[in-house]
């Protein structure tokens, strides 16, 4: 019998080391786990008694082509209802397209991260979605933008991104703060590749992801036989990044040891491999992202006071989407040009009818969501253009949730709305009310715009707006902007 307040997973994979991770991952979670060594014996689960319980399919091993394809379709007919994830080892954005069109809602790439399985199983059995169309796949398509490739004219948005700007020149550590798809790495690699050390990769960790017990080795590395398992010598990303940039993505999740050796890093450049008593020297530029107040964790005990301050060095705060709504119409366009250079993709326009629908919409999960509902419209599309009918979920969600209630945003409407359709990356001329903000708050945008723009060059910002450089003060201080922009 099917435990009481769970969600059963059915699992098809012939691994019995894998069955038991996954089952793992899931029971931790609340999941019931049923397992199926192929599809003939799945099959016999889901026409039986057992198979009124299932909530998800997880296919593992799926392989693009023909019989990859007739897998997918074979589970379809027996239950088109149940949605259907995929695992494999092909990181392939041509995969993932083949997936989908084939009838999977999901791409999970190994190794298997716990909190990306747990998402998309927990994305995909949301009852928002109990009938139509599904969360859209998860699929990162990594570019690195440069500032003045980032889409946004926002006030606040534009700050952030003036506040980077000027960061990236110097040395000094960084620490980004956001909700989680609001575009910290994006910050953080324009602050690498803007910088001097930009010639060389970025190197990113996710703390988050990583087992408390490996996080030092991870970033510092180990010596041959400093525990079990330490078969080799391994190299910590500290000293991949020695004369580069090092980004702790959820730096918040570091346990409190290692932020005391991450804290003596930063500090002195000298870093010990787990194991060994030699002291190396790196020359490491350290960003740091959260999507946590650290301030906050600070107070609770869980985060160093001293190495937030010595993180925190230069701060930058990013907007969630919903307070930038009229960024979304240039931000779309910008993210189908960028789908439409995946393999097997095409370019595809949108329209306004489907541009309100993003607009009306609070999108929990920022940009990245706003990319993967894009991609899946994309790949699913049969026009040249995106319309509203091609969103289905997000007009559900929109209905069911009560947008402004839930995410606490501010929805554009009447004038607002229109303006920024057509105005695309332009400055927001109008009060959510619809009435006319005053000049000096479009003023102050334009500076701020203009800053941002130009990274911070002050010369060139005046050059720019047609003013001296004795003026632009003058105003950041009439305006109350503040020279940090």
């Amino acid at each position: 019998m099917r435990p009481e307040a769970t969600r059963c997973l059915l699992l098809i994979d012939d691994e019995p080391a894998q069955r038991r991770l996954i089952t793992a991952i899931g029971a931790r979670a609340g999941w019931w786990v049923m397992g199926a060594p192929d599809v003939d014996s799945a099959a016999k689960l889901l026409q039986g008694e057992q198979g009124e319980d299932v909530d998800a399919i997880l296919l593992d091993h799926w392989l693009p082509g023909p019989a990859g394809t007739e897998v997918i379709e074979q589970i379809r007919a027996l239950r088109p209802d149940l949605p259907l994830l995929i695992l494999t080892a092909q990181t392939s954005v041509a995969v993932a397209v083949e997936a989908m069109r084939a009838g999977a809602n999901d791409f999970l790439v190994k190794p298997l991260a716990p909190d990306r399985l747990l998402a998309a199983l927990n994305s995909a059995t949301d009852r928002r979605k109990a009938t139509g169309e599904l969360r859209p796949l998860s699929e990162k398509i990594s570019k690195p933008l440069a500032f003045d490739e980032i889409v946004g004219s926002a006030p606040e948005f534009r700050t952030a991104l003036a506040i980077a700007a000027k960061a990236a020149r110097a040395r000094v550590s960084v620490l980004v703060e956001g909700e989680s798809g609001t575009g910290k790495e994006v910050i953080a690699q324009a602050i690498h590749t803007a910088s001097p050390r930009g010639k060389k990769p970025m190197i990113t960790v996710n703390c988050g992801a990583i087992p408390e017990n490996l996080v030092d080795s991870v970033l510092f590395g180990h010596e041959k036989g400093a525990f079990t398992g330490a078969f080799d010598r391994h190299i910590g990303r500290f000293e991949d990044a020695d004369g580069s940039t090092l980004f702790l993505d959820e730096v918040g999740e570091l346990p409190l040891d290692t932020q005391v050796k991450l804290l003596r890093a930063i500090e002195t450049g000298e870093i010990q491999r787990v194991g060994s008593r030699i002291v190396q020297t790196v020359d490491v530029r350290v960003i740091a992202a959260t999507n946590r107040r650290l301030i906050d964790e600070v107070a609770k005990g869980t985060f160093r006071e001293d190495l937030f301050y010595r993180l925190n060095v230069v701060h930058t705060q990013i907007p969630p989407l919903r307070a930038r709504a009229s960024d979304i119409p240039p931000l779309a366009r910008h993210l189908l040009g960028r789908i439409a250079e995946q393999p097997g993709m095409r370019h595809l326009s949108i329209t306004d009818d489907a541009l309100a629908v993003l607009m009306a919409y609070g999108w929990p999960g920022n940009v990245r969501q706003l990319q993967n509902a894009l991609f899946r419209a994309a790949v699913l599309c049969e026009g040249n253009a995106l319309t509203a009918a091609d969103f289905p979920q997000i007009r559900q969600e929109s209905t069911f949730s009560k947008r402004a209630d839930d995410y606490h945003a501010k929805p554009l409407n009447g004038a607002s709305n229109t303006a920024a359709l057509s105005a695309g990356g332009g400055i927001t001329l109008f009060e959510s009310d619809g009435n006319m903000r005053t000049l000096d708050e479009i003023e102050a945008d334009v500076i701020r715009l203009a800053i941002g723009h130009y990274r911070g060059r002050m010369t060139e910002v005046a050059r720019r707006l047609g003013i001296g450089r004795s003026t632009l003060y003058r105003k950041l201080g009439e305006l109350g902007i503040g020279d940090a922009a």
